[in-house]
């Protein structure tokens, strides 16, 4: 609920944004995975990206590097979001998962 509340109170900047946000990732990844190192620099780039888009759509107290590598991980898990991933490219979710606990050393 306080995702959405905070979604609905964006301003037209911050919603451009995330748009931009979104269709960056997409095209990180579609470069990215193919090469299959999360710990390069368009992997970390991902990475990178992903905090900002999360961060914008989090309530402001929800973010912490924990609480974005088990998100990444669900996306791995979770048939609808992995879908997403990989509707984008093949192996896009298991390697945002990598990247971001690259990005975080974990």
């Amino acid at each position: 609920d306080s995702s959405n509340k905070k979604f609905g109170n964006l301003t037209q900047e911050q919603y451009e944004r995330i748009e931009k946000l979104n269709e960056e990732i997409s095209e990180a990844l579609v470069n990215a995975v193919p090469e299959g190192k999360p710990e390069s620099a368009e992997g970390q780039r991902v990475a990178e990206l992903h905090k900002e888009w999360l961060i914008m759509v989090w309530p402001d107290d929800l973010y912490s590097e924990e609480a974005h590598i088990s998100l990444a991980q669900m996306y791995t898990q979770d048939e609808r979001f992995k879908k997403y991933y990989e509707d984008i490219t093949e192996g896009a979710a298991d390697y945002l998962y990598e990247a971001i606990k690259v990005f975080y050393n974990k």
